[in-house]
């Protein structure tokens, strides 16, 4: 695909959160399907996948509000809305008879394992996915994953290398489909069937698609480093193929990525936060910190985000939840996130704004690969443009706190000098620990009134004249999309490998809201 294609495909996807375009995705399957269904090319009655579907959704939309409230626990309906719509393209629509019965009940069991199978309250398993384990174990009703056929295939697969590029997890799932395709070759060969029709039956007629795009990438089920990501995708496709089995019993889709959510699990436990509202600080002029004292012990690395929900009414297209940078360093005992803002911000910002100690809010899922070397000895460059620069707040801090000293660069770029976050503890940092520190501003009208404020944008040139040994060092960079996008380019031109570059990301994001 062209460039320019790629870059106007993700400008569209910046615009959305993970969570929506995921509801559109599987929104959108259910229209084709409808559809299809009208013109006989799929074999389920159009009227039974639109009442199945709401009787899912709804379910779940509503059993859910009930265990949030005996739990005293936020609802989020994003998250209900999307096990429903899960649910709806896994489970045979038929919603009549012992048919809307089981449906319920798929419904009641994937809510149900959100707050009782879990641990620390953070729930353990896909709920789609356990839910339909159990039915097949319970009243032995299965899912027919009627998805995963033929005609529905291209929009399965144009829906799901779009989430897959919007949450940037590209091994995990490509590490998933290889491990399949050949574990269905290896599965074939020893039982002596035929490949080419165990490998056309996996992509024309499988959960492969589906359960790779949508339900192996969730995020609360899956591990939160790349390397154990790329691991959990392997083993649940070694799993997939209809021929896996452990002694007499046969795992099916769901199973085999119950299976890869306890591995995920162990390799990488899950955090659950419900923190309190401490201070709001203005640390720009456009941003602001939040301090927050949270409810337990939080064990993390410098440079690593978390997900953030706070309910709230009058709840955007943007939803109510973001993954926002732990700008805190492990050496502090609160909970630091820096925020910009915009005139027209979104109603999750606008909430935030308003939050008060009695405020729900719910902090999970510690992620992130964007983090300092264990060798110290390695020389290091931070690039950050505007409130990027969050995970360099909780590296500098880390280091001034442990007094380590570390050959580092930080090229910092804003608007104009009054949004520069953060300054006393760089300036603290250069002055202790020797941290070489360059401010630029970029508006026209702005000033670079100290020694180390420069004028202009950080690219190859600036680069080039800020860095002399720029070939060897690791550079970091974090921003927006478009910034961190263009200062790759800019860094690969200039021949630094591409194993020196780490970039900041998170699932969800959208900019400027």
């Amino acid at each position: 695909m062209k460039p320019k294609m790629l870059s106007y495909i993700d400008r569209l996807l910046e615009k959305v959160t993970m969570y929506r375009l995921l509801i559109y995705y599987l929104g959108g399957l259910l229209v084709a399907a409808f559809g299809l269904s009208l013109f006989g090319d799929l074999k389920y009655k159009p009227l039974y996948i639109l009442i199945s579907t709401v009787i899912l959704v709804l379910g779940c939309y509503l059993i859910n509000k009930i265990f949030a409230q005996f739990f005293t626990a936020p609802v989020n309906p994003e998250s209900s809305i999307i096990t429903g719509l899960i649910l709806s393209l896994i489970i045979t629509p038929d919603p009549t008879g012992f048919g809307i019965t089981f449906l319920l009940a798929a419904a009641g069991l994937a809510i149900a394992s959100k707050y009782i199978l879990s641990v620390r309250m953070k729930h353990i398993f896909n709920p789609a996915a356990i839910a339909v384990v159990l039915t097949a174990q319970g009243p032995h009703q299965s899912a027919s994953w009627w998805v995963g056929t033929a005609v529905l295939l291209p929009f399965v697969l144009i829906g799901g290398l779009l989430m897959v590029r919007k949450i940037h997890r590209t091994k995990m799932v490509l590490g998933f489909f290889i491990s399949s395709f050949l574990a269905t070759i290896l599965y074939s060969l020893i039982g002596k069937t035929g490949v080419m029709t165990g490998l056309h039956n996996l992509i024309f007629s499988s959960a492969m698609f589906f359960l790779g795009f949508v339900m192996l990438t969730e995020p609360l089920t899956s591990p939160t480093t790349t390397k154990k990501q790329a691991w959990y995708g392997i083993l649940v496709g070694i799993l997939l193929p209809p021929q896996a089995h452990l002694f007499s019993y046969y795992f099916s889709p769901e199973s085999a990525l119950i299976v890869g959510n306890l591995f995920a699990y162990i390799i990488s436990p899950k955090t659950k936060l419900f923190p309190t509202i401490l201070q709001k600080i203005r640390i720009a002029a456009s941003s602001a910190e939040f301090v927050f004292n949270p409810n337990q012990k939080l064990a993390y690395q410098p440079g690593q985000f978390m997900e953030w929900t706070l309910p709230h009414s009058d709840t955007d297209s943007r939803g109510s939840r973001r993954y926002f940078t732990i700008a805190s360093s492990p050496t502090e005992e609160d909970i630091r996130i820096g925020i910009k803002f915009f005139d027209k911000g979104s109603s999750f910002k606008d909430a935030l704004l308003d939050i008060d100690q009695n405020s729900q809010i719910v902090a999970s899922q510690i992620s992130g690969n964007f983090i300092m070397p264990k060798d110290k000895s390695k020389k290091l460059v931070f690039i950050a443009g505007g409130i990027g620069i969050t995970p360099y707040r909780s590296m500098i801090k880390y280091l001034i706190d442990k007094n380590q000293k570390r050959d580092v660069i930080l090229l910092y770029s804003v608007t104009n000098d009054k949004e520069i976050s953060y300054k006393k503890i760089f300036e603290q940092a250069r002055e202790s620990l020797g941290i070489k520190t360059i401010y630029t501003v970029t508006d026209d009208d702005a000033v670079a009134s100290e020694s180390n404020t420069r004028k202009g944008f950080i690219n190859a040139e600036f680069i080039k004249r800020e860095v002399p040994d720029y070939q060897d060092r690791i550079f970091y960079i974090s921003g927006t999309q478009g910034m961190v996008s263009a200062l790759y380019k800019a860094l690969i031109s200039l021949g630094v490998s591409r194993k020196q570059i780490k970039t900041d990301y998170f699932p969800g994001y959208t900019p400027k809201k």
